[in-house]
This record gives C-alpha cells, structure tokens and sequence, in this order.
C-alpha cells in the first residue's frame, strides 16, 4: 500500500511538471501599441487606464497590462505640397512648419531626440531635408519651399517612397505627416500600391488637406480614407491656410504625448493583420499604432 501511494505521488508529481510546462508554453507575448488619447476638445488626456482603452487583434480583444507615457524618438517625415496649387499656401507653410518643428522637438525628452525630414511633393518627391536630430537644418529647408510653376503634385508617390525609406532604415516608431492640396496629384498609382508599403512601414499617417474638397481620384479617396484610419493617423480638412499653423501645433502636441499601451498576445506563429485601439469611454478618443517588434530592438 505504501509503495502504490508513492507510485501515485510521483505520477501526480509528473503531471503537475507536465501542466506548469505546458502553461509557460503556452505564455502569452507582450505587444505594444502607441496611442494618442483624445478629450472632446482634442487635447491630449494626462492620463489614460488600462480600462480605459480596448486593444484588438483582428476583431479579437486583448488583455491590456500597462501603460506608460511614450518616451521612445521618433521619426517623422514632413511632406508638404509645393505644386501649383499651393502658392496661395506658402505664406501659411512658412509659419506653420517651424512651428510644428519647433513644437516637436521643446517636447522632446532627455536623451530622446526626434528625427525630422522634410520632403517636397511637386513635380516629383524631393528630399529637402533628410532625417536629422538638428531642428536648425529641417527650419533652413523649411524656408526654401516654393510653389513650383506649372506642377501638379505627386502625393501618393511620396507616401510609397517615404514608406520604403522607412523600410530601409528600420525606423521604430515612424510617422508621416503629408500637407496637401486639392489640385491634380499626378501619380499613377492603385491605392493598394500605397496602403500596402505603408502598412510594412508601420507608421502613422497624418494628413492635412487644404482647400474645399474637389472631384478626387478613386485611388487618391482611398488613400485619404484608408491610410490614416488603418494606420493609427488622422485626417483634417482645412478651409483657409491660416488655420494651418494651430493645426500642426495641435499635431505636435498630440504626437509627444502619446501613450505605449503594453497588450498580451498569445504565441502564434502568424502575426495579425489589423491591430485596433478603441476607447471605452464616450468622451475620450484614441487611436493607435502598433509597434514593430523587429524595430523595438534597435530602439536606444
């Protein structure tokens, strides 16, 4: 009898081993996702709970674990419309871009430096001014923008080709902020050729439309849609270019203070294909973008 009970204590003691290896297995991942939390005003919240907010994965809900103010740099490419139909607007671009530059980087925290580009979308994407932590050059380019005679713009282009750069430089939390205007965006493209570059880079996209809107391309409308919302960005249309500078300053604020909401995702081989953020609160907004994994590591 004594052996059959120490029999059975080792069996026991075998399928308890068995049970905690297959739970340490079967552990969940920690994901993340950046989150700008919203008032009714659309300032950004102080504060934001880990009940406050519903992070899902392919319609499917996550247990949020923490949250924490977004210290991480980030890198965001400008991209401003200087075709054409944007000479009524440089006079606006050229207090509302050092603005938001200047916003961007008085927010930024100790040893924590944002990096900036400005490209130019008439005639074709131009760089003015690459990725650099030095506000002194993105300000220096910002004042060399022209309306180009004659141009029509090349938004979507520019938002392929900053999305490929983004790419190749492994950027861990990139954002794309486009300023355009209602003329003639002359690039051939199918919106999927857009969305899809954008949604490998992993940024946000922000885009602010000036002018009353005109008759747009079914790809253009897409993109105007689709690539914020999927993208955790946003989308405003401004009637008069003097409201262009509170805009971006609203924008700048916004983006440095955001949220990192840390979520639990189970270990799975295929990744999903959409991550959303809503709010569970009615007088709050959130939108969200989700952290590459592969470019956390390179993060400083």
């Amino acid at each position: 009898m004594k052996n059959q009970r120490l029999a059975a204590s080792i069996v026991l003691v075998g399928v308890a081993g068995f049970a905690a290896s297959a739970r340490l297995g079967a552990q969940a991942q920690e994901r993340a996702v950046y989150v700008s939390a919203l008032d009714k005003s659309g300032a950004p919240v102080a504060e934001l709970a880990p009940s406050d907010v519903i992070v899902r994965e392919d319609d499917v809900t996550r247990e949020v674990l923490r949250i924490a103010p977004a210290t991480e740099p980030m890198q965001i490419a400008i991209l401003v419309d200087n075709s054409e139909a944007a000479e009524p607007y440089i006079r606006d671009y050229r207090e509302a871009l050092p603005a938001f530059i200047n916003a961007l980087t008085a927010e930024t925290k100790a040893g924590s430096k944002h990096e900036i580009a400005l490209v130019a979308l008439g005639e074709r994407p131009t760089i003015l001014a690459d990725y650099t932590v030095e506000p002194a050059r993105v300000l220096k380019a910002a004042q060399r923008v022209f309306s180009t005679s004659g141009s029509g713009t090349y938004f979507l282009d520019g938002v392929i080709e900053v999305s490929q750069g983004i790419n190749r430089r492994s950027a861990p939390r990139p954002v794309i902020v486009a300023i355009i205007t209602e003329g003639p965006d002359l690039s051939n493209r199918h919106y999927r050729q857009v969305l899809d570059p954008l949604r490998t880079s992993g940024a946000a996209l922000h885009i602010i439309a000036l002018g009353s809107p005109r008759n747009l391309s079914e790809d253009r409308s897409m993109v105007l849609d689709e690539g914020p919302k999927r993208s955790g960005g946003s989308f405003n249309t401004l009637l008069v270019g003097t409201a262009l500078t509170n805009r971006m300053k609203q924008l700048a604020n916004e983006l440095t203070h955001q949220f990192r909401v840390t979520y639990a995702r189970p270990n799975r081989l295929i990744p999903p294909d959409q991550v959303t953020v809503t709010s569970k609160r009615p007088d709050l907004t959130v939108r969200g973008t989700a952290v590459d994994a592969t470019r956390e590591r390179s993060l400083p």
